[in-house]
């Protein structure tokens, strides 16, 4: 009896190990393909997509572009075969955004009329505006802290001149929570909660010294992406930045000019000046694109469903009017670390000879620092039926860690070198959750922190990323994130800064993690009780 019952638990033993076994044996093809990632490897890729030349990938952008046919030309050369629009590996998409018509847009002072490009420069907003002016000092409201830049005029009726140069004395970036237009106002909303008809902004050194960049970066307004909303309409609020040079012709006799004096307080004009405004918005539009590749699974009937791993390849671009000499935001973190993590993947497993049962899909997406737009737009209009995908990996910022002399509070959050949040991986399916764990212990076993894998965490990073638009259209989604750091969102975020060989341990995981879901008999059920955010679907 004791005999029979030994035999049967070993039979339970082998059955419930049997799906990680086929991926982290030492010389199963899965193993070796996933050994082919490298450290090197994410190196070369990453110095060239955070790279000056890539001009931070905007979304839309030149540099964006250019990174698109970089990873498309590698996945031709591997044999990576397209999934995008009409055998291509793009599913384009079309950016509107409001521009200003330069020509149409105008200013006057005193009959005296001002050149643009030189003296002053429109915002992408469509009004007129004929009015004396008053000067509103730095502009900024703040109710609990008692700012109130407006105190002492009454700009009702009238054209407001002010010199912002970001947040006057006594506000921080952490009191600006609140109900903006109740509790705090920056100077455009406080001018139009006071009556004021229009708005001219003296340029600040800083904006002086860039002033064609930083023209060319105020005349453009937020992008659209067609398709998922419309264009941006016109405001009708006029807003104008005028040159140091220019100011200094209208401050002529007054009180003080702001340029020399920063913290000159609000008074009306003792010499009567009044301002005719007329500025015009204009629909411009321009393609952009998700990079979309797939590689064909390897069983006849499971091929035809989809593992998705996704990372989005934008990031914010080029800041003319940033302090310091750098201006470009080149994202190597964010989220260069994960784009390149998935071409490295693309490569090794288009070079593997032996394929997952089911076929992978590769996804990029543009727009995800301008709101998730590109993943929304895929989800939305996919080039694969969606109802095949079974699960989506999302990759966002894989590329730093916290080592252990590191005492940065900036740097708290980071996880440590042999450590990685991983988040979502228990929200929507027991399944889902069994493979990452298990697949990351019978491998290279490193420390997955489920800090953030709460629908209640405080940071709502579940929520946050691409993977969302996956799970609240009911696919199963994990997110793999090393936490935020000092460069988040920064100049800083240099390829020189990423911890490349834990980078490769990442990525490696990842991918035996994705050929495993594509080795499930059936795939990823959602069993769990869904957040309210997922529910509303």
């Amino acid at each position: 009896m004791k005999k029979h019952l030994l035999v049967f638990c070993l039979l339970v033993s082998l059955t419930l190990t049997t799906f990680a076994q086929t991926t982290t044996k030492k010389n199963s093809p899965a193993r070796l393909a996933a050994d082919g990632i490298t450290a090197a490897q994410l190196s070369d890729y990453l110095n060239y997509i955070a790279s000056d030349e890539m001009e931070g990938r905007d979304t839309p952008s030149r540099g964006l572009d250019s990174a698109a046919k970089f990873m498309a030309t590698m996945m031709s050369r591997w044999g990576v075969k397209p999934a995008g629009d009409n055998g291509t590996y793009f599913q384009r998409m079309w950016v509107t955004r409001r521009v200003t018509d330069t020509a149409a847009s105008s200013l006057e002072v005193n009959g005296k009329k001002m050149v643009y490009g030189d003296d002053f420069f429109a915002e992408a907003n469509t009004a007129t505006a004929s009015a004396p002016l008053v000067f509103g000092s730095h502009g900024w409201f703040h109710k609990a802290k008692g700012i109130d830049a407006f105190a002492g005029i009454d700009v009702k009726g009238k054209i407001v001149v002010v010199y912002s140069d970001g947040l006057p004395k006594g506000l921080t970036f952490q009191d600006m929570r609140g109900n903006r237009g109740v509790d705090l106002a920056d100077p455009p909303t406080y001018a139009r909660m006071k009556g004021a008809l229009g708005l001219i902004v003296v340029a600040t050194p800083t904006n002086q010294t860039n002033w064609v960049r930083f023209r060319q970066a105020r005349e453009r307004g937020g992008i659209v992406i067609e398709k998922l909303r419309d264009a941006a309409p016109a405001v009708d609020f006029p807003t104008i930045h005028i040159s140091q040079n220019a100011a200094a012709a209208l401050f002529e006799g007054e009180a003080g000019n702001p340029v020399t004096s920063p913290d000159l307080k609000a008074f009306d004009f003792k010499n009567a000046k009044n301002a005719n405004l007329k500025t015009v918005g204009k629909i411009e539009r321009t393609p952009t694109q998700n990079v979309v590749g797939m590689i064909e699974g390897s069983d006849p009937k499971l091929k035809s469903e989809f593992v998705s791993i996704g990372a989005h390849y934008d990031h914010e671009g080029v800041r003319p009017t940033a302090p310091g000499e750098d201006k470009i935001w080149n994202g190597a973190d964010d989220d260069g670390s994960g784009t390149v993590a998935i071409l490295a993947m693309a490569e090794s497993l288009a070079k593997s000879k032996v394929k997952p049962k089911r076929s992978i899909l590769f996804l990029w997406y543009a727009g995800e620092e301008k709101g998730l737009l590109g993943s929304e737009y895929f989800t939305k209009f996919p080039t694969v039926p969606f109802d095949k995908i079974t699960v989506n990996i999302n990759i966002d910022m894989i590329g730093r860690s916290r080592k252990a002399d590191n005492v940065d509070p900036r740097d708290k959050d980071l996880s440590g070198e042999n450590e990685i949040y991983v988040i979502g991986s228990n929200m929507m399916s027991t399944k889902l959750g069994e493979v990452t764990s298990t697949v990351n212990k019978t491998y290279l076993n490193m420390a997955y922190n489920l800090k953030y894998d709460d629908p209640k965490d405080t940071n709502r990073f579940f929520f946050r990323s691409d993977h969302f638009n996956f799970a609240v259209r009911g696919i199963p989604a994990v997110f793999f994130f090393n936490g935020v750091h000092q460069d988040y969102h920064q100049a800083g975020d240099h390829p020189d800064k990423i911890d490349y060989k834990r980078m490769e341990k990442i990525a490696r995981t990842i991918f035996l993690t994705a050929w495993e879901l594509g080795d499930l008999k059936e795939r990823p059920k959602v069993d769990k009780e869904l957040p309210a955010e997922l529910r509303q679907r």
